[in-house]
């Protein structure tokens, strides 16, 4: 019998009996609402105070969108998205008001007096495929503590669109080999190699904000892959002093990483980019840029084993070609 038709059952019993009727299964308030959404509110007038709440209710394997609608407010979670959790959908209330935090960083130790590690660092852990995620603050609140991860990515298709991705170093961490990653409008700030990871990446229209000094990008794209990083019409900008910043250095030895008619603050330096200490890295990492703008563009001044590309070269590096002919504008 459906839980519904139980309750139904039970009120016109308790009815008869004359005493009040038990409250029905919480997770019935769906039917109040569109099928597929959740509202999580700290004051108690969505479907759930937290998000982990809310992530936990949505079905094991459900194959359609599930929209997470999020409240204003802070909620310091350590958030896990498991991976047999897909097409969940999280859309804030406010980008700068509706704020997803936590504090874990390598070295703080777990409950066995173990380093959590870098990875062990995040905020939120994206393991499920095709989420999204739209006007909502992704933060690691643990300051200038070494690595502190904001937000770790595993899972294929993975979609941000208006929103912050707040921290110090290794903010964004695109963990997945072979996942593919679109960021659209974003803000991400960081310090060192606060852009890293395996997975390739579409970064269009973002501001990048570089603190302190280091690098933007630590790519560790797999050999096996065409494409890592690429920032189309992306702003490279910052509070770091001028000359402070590498656009990339490579954390394994075949990182890839273009940059697209960007435009480059003064903090970047003039030689671009860095081989992170081994000279082999000079002859697998790829490097390159098309028409970079502003005063950190400084072709002539680059390493030697980057590239400045071609109008013809830079026609390989289309959204479509990069993401393997994935739509990231199809809901």
């Amino acid at each position: 019998m459906k839980t519904s038709t139980l309750w139904l059952a039970m009120s016109w019993l308790a009815a008869l009996l004359g005493v009040a009727p038990a409250k029905a299964d919480p997770l019935n308030r769906l039917l109040a609402g569109p099928i597929g959404t959740f509202t999580v509110a700290q004051n108690g007038s969505g479907d759930f105070r937290t998000v982990q709440e809310a992530i936990n209710a949505v079905p094991d394997m459900r194959k359609k969108k599930t929209t997470i609608f999020i409240k204003k407010g802070t909620y310091k979670e350590k958030l896990v998205l498991a991976g047999s959790k897909s097409l969940v959908h999280l859309v804030g209330e406010d980008r700068d008001k509706t704020i997803l935090t936590y504090d874990d960083y390598n070295q703080k130790k777990n409950r066995f007096g173990e380093d959590m590690g870098t990875s062990g660092s995040s905020s939120i852990y994206i393991y499920g495929g095709e989420f999204s995620a739209e006007n909502i603050t992704f933060q690691n609140s643990a300051g200038p503590v070494g690595q502190a991860v904001a937000v770790w990515v595993a899972g294929d298709k993975a979609k941000f669109k208006n929103c912050r991705l707040l921290g110090f170093q290794d903010t964004l961490y695109t963990f997945g080999p072979g996942s593919r990653q679109y960021y659209k409008d974003c803000y991400i700030e960081g310090t060192v190699d606060f852009i890293f990871g395996a997975g390739t990446a579409w970064f269009e229209d973002c501001t990048i904000f570089c603190k302190r000094g280091g690098f933007v990008t630590a790519a560790s794209t797999p050999d096996t892959a065409r494409y890592g990083y690429v920032f189309r019409h992306c702003k490279i900008t910052g509070d770091a002093p001028a000359g402070s910043y590498f656009l990339g250095r490579p954390w394994r030895p075949y990182a890839k990483v273009v940059y697209l008619n960007c435009e480059l603050g003064a903090l970047i330096k003039p030689e671009g980019w860095d081989e992170w200490g081994k000279e082999s890295n000079k002859q697998t990492a790829y490097y390159a840029e098309y028409q970079s703008t502003g005063p950190g563009a400084n072709p002539a001044a680059r390493v030697k084993w980057s590239h400045q590309l071609t109008a013809t070269e830079a026609q390989h590096y289309t959204r479509e070609k990069v993401l393997r002919d994935w739509n990231p504008d199809q809901p």
